[in-house]
């Protein structure tokens, strides 16, 4: 049974920073794509960062390209991602997701992958 537990998420003035992690157990976050997805009440769930399979290609939305970095820890067997100079337009529930099962790990199409996490809430105050 795969889950992935997410943390992390709280409250911040805008400028801080935060670190989710996304915790998985029955499946391996190596060797295979990765994502976070947020999405903010009233809207659409949106791709945020994506890991490919090789560890190292990454993939970000341009609106956090620069500030955001998504990351891996093997041994941990957990998924990252680390969030500076944070802005209001940022609050949402930030999912990790994985398992891709169709397309390309650059998509950020949601209902291509089949795992998620239950979501962790950031809140960002100007």
């Amino acid at each position: 049974q795969v889950q992935l537990v997410p943390s992390g998420g709280g409250s911040v003035q805008a400028g801080g920073s935060l670190r989710l992690s996304c915790a998985a157990s029955g499946y391996r976050v190596t060797g295979y794509c990765m994502a976070w997805f947020r999405q903010a009440p009233g809207k659409e769930r949106e791709g945020v960062a994506s890991i490919r399979s090789d560890g190292i290609t990454t993939t970000y939305a341009a609106s956090v390209k620069g500030r955001f970095t998504i990351s891996r820890d093997s041994p941990k067997n957990t998924l990252y991602l680390q969030m500076n100079d944070l802005s209001p337009e940022d609050t949402a529930m930030y999912y990790c997701a994985a398992f891709l099962e169709r397309g390309l790990c650059s998509d950020f199409i949601p209902s291509n992958f089949r795992y998620w996490g239950q979501g962790t809430q950031v809140t960002v105050s100007s």
